[in-house]
């Protein structure tokens, strides 16, 4: 009987401890934080990791959601792919996390993929890519090809007349399949293939002499020529630098970049690279009222007045925004109910627009060409007149043109083929 009695204390006592555990967690809302705060993409990625601890004091200062404050957990995956699913693992497992909003680029979102769909994560992801995907967790808040890389190439090839194109890139994934698109686009508008020249990189590459000759030679042919760069992470400092050790001007080659903004710039000497562009769908020198409040808001959070606001940011800033209002209208974090309550959502970008999410989980958004000034800051020199809503399938691949991304009844797919009318897979 002494047995019996001490067995229903230790249980009595254990069920005490996982309903404190239980209490204690529910305290809060916990905001998971997946950047790179080292390696090669550290240059990109920290900015994103302050910008969403920005938004989670400015929601606690508001008084939390649901009632309670918002607790950011902050990992490093280090610029390491394998460690990014790591990271994912332990942020849902074992921070019980709520959100998460990380990722840079498309072979850690891969990485990342998996894992948050096994446990049934929620993750925004703030930067421009390549397409070809649509996740049930997923809510991709930065640039699909369409709102990106096939206006910059309209406008190379309609204002500045170009007809010979380098499509430079670091290894992996983006780079490659947005290559591949841009390739089947420019052939389908009476491009040869002589008059395309592909290179990729591995990522922190720094001797671009040769690479940079090359693109000089390539660009001699008589020609109007222009370099389309999905280069990433700090490999840009010495591609660009290079650019103008040898001379190559925006007026001789100009190069419109995916993967440059303030924050890359803020580190290089920008006075070579006057003129060159690239296209994002938000500019720091964007002059609206909203735009204005967010970059006071970032340099008072930073405390310094030289940090730069960038297109990541942005979307950071969108989805954050986005997530917040969802939770609030389902009164849960509920991943199911706050995904589904996110589709339709809007709220205003800061260009003077409001994004709306999709059903196939991107948005609505703006396309921009900027061209790098002396300071470091960009000129808009063209802008789509209307909202560009994010196409996750493209329609100049074969393979890729039937397909499209629905999260809503009765398709509820992310890969609905409309001739076979089947769903192939969640995402791929």
């Amino acid at each position: 009987m002494k047995l019996r009695k001490l067995m229903q204390q230790a249980l009595l006592g254990a069920g005490a401890c996982t309903l404190a555990i239980t209490v204690h967690a529910a305290d809060t809302i916990k905001v998971g934080v997946l950047h790179s705060l080292s390696g090669t993409m550290a240059i990109s990625e920290t900015t994103l990791k302050d910008t969403v601890l920005m938004m989670v004091e400015e929601q606690n200062k508001k008084g939390g959601l649901l009632g309670k404050k918002l607790e950011p957990v902050v990992v490093d995956p280090a610029s390491n792919w394998p460690l990014f699913a790591e990271k994912t693992r332990e942020l849902l497992t074992q921070e019980k996390v709520d959100v998460i909003f990380g990722c840079w680029t498309s072979v850690s979102r891969k990485s990342v993929l998996p894992v948050i769909e096994e446990l049934n994560g929620l993750m925004f992801y703030p930067v421009q890519y390549e397409g070809e995907e649509s996740s049930k967790n997923i809510f991709y808040t930065g640039a699909a090809p369409n709102q990106q890389a096939i206006p910059a190439v309209d406008y190379l090839m309609d204002e500045l007349g170009v007809e010979r194109w380098v499509l430079a890139g670091t290894d992996y994934v983006y780079p490659r399949t947005t290559n591949k698109i841009l390739e089947a686009y420019l052939k389908a508008k009476g491009v040869a293939a002589q008059d395309i020249m592909i290179n990729y990189t591995p990522f922190g590459h720094s001797d671009w002499q040769s690479i940079v000759s090359d693109i000089k030679k390539f660009g001699s042919a008589g020609k109007a020529t222009a370099v389309v760069s999905t280069i990433n992470g700090d490999a840009n400092v010495p591609f660009y630098k290079e650019l103008g050790n040898q001379g190559i001007s925006s007026e001789d080659i100009p190069v419109v970049a995916f993967s440059v903004g303030e924050e890359e710039l803020s580190g290089i000497d920008t006075a070579p690279l006057v003129g060159h562009m690239a296209a994002w769908n938000y500019f720091e020198s964007v002059d609206t009222d909203a735009n204005a409040a967010f970059i006071d808001q970032w340099r008072a959070f930073t405390g310094d007045d030289s940090r730069v606001t960038n297109d990541p940011m942005e979307a950071t800033y969108i989805g954050f925004n986005m997530w917040a209002k969802a939770v609030e209208k389902a009164g849960t974090t509920d991943v199911d109910t706050v995904a589904s309550t996110l589709i339709g959502m809007t709220t205003p970008n800061l260009t003077g627009g409001t994004a709306t999410m999709l059903k196939n989980h991107h948005l609505s958004k703006p396309v921009l060409i900027g061209e790098i000034q002396s300071d470091g800051q960009f000129e808009v020199v063209w802008e789509t007149e209307d909202l560009v809503p994010g196409d996750a399938w493209s329609d100049f691949l074969p393979a890729s043109k039937p397909i499209v991304a629905d999260w809503t009844a009765p398709i509820n797919c992310g890969n609905y083929n409309t001739e076979t009318k089947a769903c192939s897979g969640q995402n791929f």
